[in-house]
């Protein structure tokens, strides 16, 4: 018995390293390639070709060059497939690559994927796997079709599909990244077909992938209900998966109502657009700060209300084992409902007449007090570097870095070099997780120190 728990740690361990150490290959690799004269119309430094790799790989959209007007057609391809390694996740990604070559995963691998995707059992890994690649696939090509039946009139056909099949994956993603200029998304603030349609790729892949699963296999079987159907559905879910969506839904609305209030008369947003598409705008604002980078409208010339309220936003994030980043909806959700529990003198965590599990509790305690550090951290370096520029705007580059999100206040070009290493660092942090960044230089515990039995006494707070 003792010798399988000491095989689950190092497994455990093995986990994190492989996450940790992946990413950084990929990046690397990706740096490389994009370094490379066949990759760019005009020569680039190593270090931005390093920093498009890790804004790609991690999913972000901070970029220190345009790409559409410093990469090739190879370039651009090899962006779009580190932006697709980067969101999949290197465990998937080396799962789907085991089932192409028909090679059988291996227990240690199944445990891996189980570990990185939360799963509750070991059976049906590979059918969860196979199902993430086809959902993820089938999403995408919607996406790319509805993209094209705009760009197409207006690019031609070839770079029409072409340009449509390379901001579906960048939006279902997450990664906010676009090959159509300086200006992202934002001579399209009008197109109902390219806001809503970038809306649906991003919320769909930032529910998380467990989701994904657990709503597939409950629809399934609520295909018999003719009352209520919707309603069933719901009732029948797991609480991640009730959390997700209630925290989702919530956080859109909030952001949709934050931003149409506080933006509908500044003339350099909104204020010359009709309340439809303010509302539209809005939405796309509200959707675009859970982590996925495209804008629609200038983010420098936001009002400092807007850009606190995104930074809350980009912090929160997506959902877990999903393409995006921040602490997620779970964790927020997770301290909230903690705080009313222990506001109304109750000893448990609470949630859709279900108890939290301690251990749960004092993990998101964790994660979230570790991003909020990190974050701390990289937004004092950036004020060391960049002594000149406007806090609330450095604070909108940093954590839009460490939400994995993207936006920058037209800033991320004109940093110093230093800046541009501490933004790197804060995407990275924020893909591969804070705390596994911190559990890859922790030191093991003892047994003995796990278990250890210790005099209680009370400390005075607040």
């Amino acid at each position: 018995m003792d010798e399988q728990k000491k095989s689950a740690r190092r497994i455990r361990l093995n986990t994190v390293q492989l996450v940790a150490l992946g990413f950084f290959g990929v990046i690397f690799l990706g740096g490389v390639l994009l370094w490379l004269p066949f990759s760019n119309q005009k020569p680039i430094e190593f270090i931005d070709a390093l920093f498009t790799s890790v804004t790609a790989v991690c999913v972000t959209g901070l970029v220190t060059v345009v790409p559409a007007e410093q990469f090739t057609a190879v370039g651009q391809v090899i962006l779009m497939l580190l932006i697709q390694i980067g969101g999949l996740g290197i465990i998937a990604c080396t799962s789907a690559f085991f089932l192409i070559l028909r090679k059988r995963i291996t227990m240690k691998t199944r445990i891996t994927i189980q570990q990185a995707y939360g799963l509750d059992t070991l059976s049906g890994l590979v059918k969860f796997i196979i199902r993430i690649l086809k959902g993820t696939f089938l999403v995408e090509g919607i996406g790319a079709v509805l993209f094209a039946c705009k760009f197409v009139p207006e690019f031609g056909f070839i770079k029409g599909v072409a340009y449509g099949i390379f901001h579906s994956i960048s939006a279902f993603c997450n990664a906010g990244i676009d090959i159509l200029g300086s200006t992202s998304f934002m001579r399209y603030v009008t197109s109902p077909l390219i806001s809503f349609t970038t809306m649906f790729l991003i919320v769909t892949a930032g529910l998380g992938f467990p989701v994904w699963h657990d709503i597939a296999v409950n629809v399934k079987k609520c295909k018999g209900q003719r009352k209520r159907p919707l309603r069933w559905l719901f009732t029948r879910l797991q609480l991640q998966s009730k959390v997700v969506l209630t925290m989702t839904a919530g956080l859109l609305v909030i952001g949709t109502l934050g931003f149409f209030l506080i933006e509908y008369n500044n003339p350099e947003t909104m204020g010359a657009l009709s309340l439809p598409q303010k509302l539209m705008a809005s939405m796309f604002q509200s959707v675009t700060t859970r982590t996925a980078g495209f804008a629609s409208v200038p983010q420098g010339g936001l009002e400092a209300s807007s850009k606190l309220l995104g930074c809350i936003l980009m912090f929160i994030g997506g959902s877990p084992a999903g393409t995006a980043g921040g602490i997620k909806t779970t964790t927020a959700a997770m301290l909230l409902l903690t705080v009313v529990c222990v506001l109304r003198n109750r000893r448990d965590t609470e949630c859709f007449d279900r108890k939290i599990d301690t251990g749960i509790v004092k993990s998101g305690i964790t994660i979230a007090l570790i991003t909020f550090i990190f974050l701390f951290c990289g937004i004092a370096a950036l004020t060391l570097f960049e002594p000149d520029v406007d806090f609330l705007n450095l604070m909108y580059e940093a954590t839009s870095a460490m939400g994995t999100v993207g936006l920058s206040a037209d800033l991320t070009p004109h940093l110093t070099r230093g800046s541009h290493v501490v933004l790197m660092i804060l995407m990275y942090i924020g893909r591969i997780g804070p705390v596994t960044m911190a559990l890859v230089f922790a030191g093991k515990s003892s047994k003995s120190e796990q278990f250890r039995e210790l005099p209680e006494e009370n400390i005075m707070i607040g």
